[in-house]
């Protein structure tokens, strides 16, 4: 009886041990689960189903990413950028570069929860904003060290999510391929987008700088003017290049978004020795029949195109780089401001970009609620 008596005692004390380490062991793995997320392997993120329009647009499952080097950090996404990149992508017209994540999403807002050997000038529970090659509809995105940008304390991550993309594309089609000098004359195409109410703002930080944009509606182009636009035009009131050339006779630098439709116009209202940077073909990139050329030898213009998503990691740094430096304190004195229109929770991602698709939008667009 004795033997028996120590046995169920034995058997007893095992038993509630298990129990206790059981009942101990979910609610760790419950915080792992819903707070650090560091113990999944997956993420949820914006997924599409097959390539076409907003309806084939779900959120779902999506592995992790992980440090792809030392030199890499991974942030908790709280925000991103919606651009017409995202919907070009959705609709399977722009797909990522070689070796990029098919998840949708060009620039992100949150904090940094893990960061590489070799860095050094982020750690943990930094607030950062950053500019990406694919990945920003997502939970988590990892990126080189030097794609990141400090968010000032006077933006929120929703104001953040709209600077990379659009001010770094601004400012690398104007200054870095347009090469903008001072007293000249500038003209945006777009110039409600997210891209143009950037440009418009840093182009003004230039003595002497004169910017011109066109726009779809009249207050779109005050609005444009608020910012530090000298005149514009409604291109849905009339033909933009007599109005333009109203207003400023002729433009230096001139950044297209159009193509096709815009091309003989842009050629006509370009100075002499002026500049043509072409950043996108929305209305197509096969030029009309009948184009007359000439103007590109008789005023010697200069045609130049340039992309920025498919950059190599390094140009992208010296780019960021040099943006920085430029804009100095710029988003902190409120010289700078990025222009955010409305933000979606990504739960509503196909309204986001219906919204974009319906050229509603007065700058940026974005997407919050990771």
């Amino acid at each position: 009886r004795t033997e028996m008596w120590c046995l169920l005692v034995v058997v007893s004390v095992l038993l509630n041990l298990t129990l206790a380490i059981e009942s101990e062991a979910e609610p760790l793995a419950s915080v792992c689960e819903t707070h650090s997320g560091h113990c999944r392997n997956t993420m949820k993120a914006v997924l599409v189903k097959a390539p076409g329009g907003v309806d084939q647009l779900y959120i779902g499952e999506s592995e992790k990413p992980v440090l792809a080097s030392d030199k890499h950090i991974l942030v908790k996404v709280k925000a991103a950028g919606v651009n017409r990149a995202d919907t070009l992508q959705r609709q399977g017209k722009y797909p990522p570069p070689p070796g990029v994540t098919n998840i949708i999403g060009l620039e992100i807002a949150g904090t940094v929860v893990e960061v590489g050997s070799d860095v050094t000038e982020w750690k943990v529970g930094d607030r950062v904003m950053a500019l990406l090659s694919g990945g920003g509809y997502a939970e988590y995105a990892s990126f080189p060290a030097s794609h990141g940008i400090a968010i000032p304390e006077n933006l929120s991550f929703e104001d953040a999510a709209g600077i990379p993309e659009a001010f770094l594309t601004a400012y690398k089609a104007i200054f870095y391929v347009g090469g903008l000098q001072n007293n000249q004359k500038l003209l945006l195409h777009a110039g409600a987008s997210g891209v143009g109410t950037s440009g418009i703002q840093l182009a003004s930080l230039v003595p002497g700088v004169e910017v011109y944009v066109t726009a779809g509606s009249n207050d779109k182009v005050n609005y444009c003017k608020s910012l530090g636009a000298h005149g514009g035009a409604n291109y849905k009131e009339g033909s933009w290049l007599a109005k333009i050339k109203e207003l400023a006779g002729g433009v230096d630098v001139l950044v297209d978004c159009v193509g096709q439709n815009y091309f003989a116009d842009n050629l006509e209202v370009l100075n002499q020795e002026g500049t043509l940077v072409s950043i996108g073909f929305l209305s197509g990139s096969a030029l009309p029949e009948g184009v007359n050329i000439g103007p590109l030898l008789r005023k010697r213009l200069t045609l130049k195109g340039t992309t920025l998503r498919a950059r190599p990691d390094e140009w992208k740094s010296a780019l960021i780089q040099s943006f920085t430096n430029f804009v100095k304190d710029g988003f902190e004195s409120g010289k700078l401001k990025p222009v955010v229109d409305k933000v979606f929770d990504w739960n509503q991602v196909a309204a986001a970009h219906e919204y974009m698709e319906a050229n509603q939008n007065i700058g940026k667009i974005v997407i919050n609620g990771m």
